[in-house]
């Protein structure tokens, strides 16, 4: 029963890792187990089994990167202890779901992780990750504030012999199998990309759309950005861009935003969110200055939180494009190919769903 048990568990965790990694170049298949998934694409209706969706095709050129290449010290996994640096305020569930889902399968599989949280501040989460180090944690999973910035941090986990694995967003200036072992991010560009053309369909093809930008200073915003701009230059041409300014990822900043540019823009009928939290607040901006989100005004927003898609099934809003924070199973299956001497992909994408109105009552179920 035991055998049984432990068995089911890990065919689970392959299934999970399996639809959800992108293989490197030169590894054709690192994940024993994968060939053949069944079904196919990221977006639609949410997935509940294993197999569901096709693993996603090459994201990253060059071998993968392995301990020895690395240049860290043989262990097993379960007998390491393990850092984590959470960047932002859990006040959104993205966050909130993003760390217990590592905390959840640490637990799962009786490996100690200690966690931190830089509330925001750049200067906290470097301080956090040389305290995780000086804690004698053997492994760090960090998900950057900025793509930017971390350098003296990774300097320190480098020196010690510390892997990193991002998660999230991107390191823009560290090198892969040097500074840190691999990424595990969305699809940003993609995401951009479909948001366009959820709100190209939500629209006809005709709008003056306002951008309500994430942070800057992050690959997320800048390639969400570009996605959603490059297909309406492609695609909608109907679809202008009349108006965009940061809400930083936050409900509040996202509603003030909102509330200025309707007032400088009164012709904005249309509105891009790069976050559900800004999206939210943009509908109580628009709720407030008289205005029907999902009839005036039609929002399409980036995230999956389950209130946002709620506000899908309500008709407020018009889309909403998955960004996955569920990243327990992925890191750590990931570590354990690490420390088994396997290649780890250089970068590995995580399969995002979407949600319109036909849906979005069905994906409440599986929204975080």
């Amino acid at each position: 029963m035991v055998r049984t048990v432990a068995v089911r568990r890990a065919a689970v965790r392959r299934a999970v890792f399996c639809r959800t990694a992108v293989l490197s170049a030169l590894v054709p298949l690192v994940l024993a187990g994968c060939a053949n998934p069944q079904g196919g694409g990221t977006g639609g209706a949410p997935s509940s089994g294993a197999g569901q969706q096709q693993i996603k095709g090459t994201e990253s050129a060059g071998p993968g990167c392995t301990r020895q290449a690395y240049g860290v010290a043989p262990g097993e996994l379960t007998k390491l202890k393990i850092g984590f640096s959470q960047s932002e305020k859990e006040a959104n569930p993205f966050r909130i779901t993003e760390t217990q889902s590592l905390k959840d399968e640490a637990a799962k599989r009786g490996i100690t992780l200690e966690t931190t949280n830089a509330q925001s501040q750049l200067p906290k989460q470097i301080a956090d990750i040389q305290s995780l180090l000086s804690q004698g944690v053997q492994a760090l999973v960090v998900a950057p504030l900025n793509s930017t910035g971390l350098e003296p941090a990774l300097a320190a986990a480098r020196a010690k012999g510390v892997p990193v694995i991002a998660i999230d967003r991107a390191l823009a200036t560290a090198a892969v199998c040097k500074d840190y072992l691999t990424t595990i991010v969305s699809d940003f560009v993609d995401q951009g990309k479909r948001a366009g053309e959820a709100m190209a369909k939500a629209t006809g093809g005709n709008a003056n759309v306002a951008i309500l930008l994430g942070t800057s200073g992050n690959n997320v915003t800048t390639e969400r950005t570009q996605g959603f701009k490059d297909y309406i230059t492609s695609n909608s041409p109907g679809l202008k861009v009349v108006a965009e300014q940061t809400g930083e990822f936050q409900r509040e900043k996202g509603k003030t935003v909102t509330e200025q540019l309707i007032q400088a823009n009164p012709g904005i009928n249309a509105i891009y969110a790069e976050n559900d939290e800004m999206a939210l607040g943009a509908v109580v901006a628009l709720k407030a200055a008289g205005k029907k989100p999902g009839q005036d005004v039609k929002i399409v927003t980036v995230d999956g939180t389950r209130e946002a898609v709620q506000g899908v099934a309500n008709g407020e809003i018009a889309g909403v494009i998955e960004s996955n924070p569920r990243f327990g199973p992925i890191v750590f299956d990931a570590l354990q190919r690490f420390y088994t001497d396997n290649p780890v992909p250089q970068k590995i994408i995580i399969s995002d769903h979407a949600y319109d109105s036909s849906n979005a009552q069905q994906g409440l179920q599986t929204a975080y």
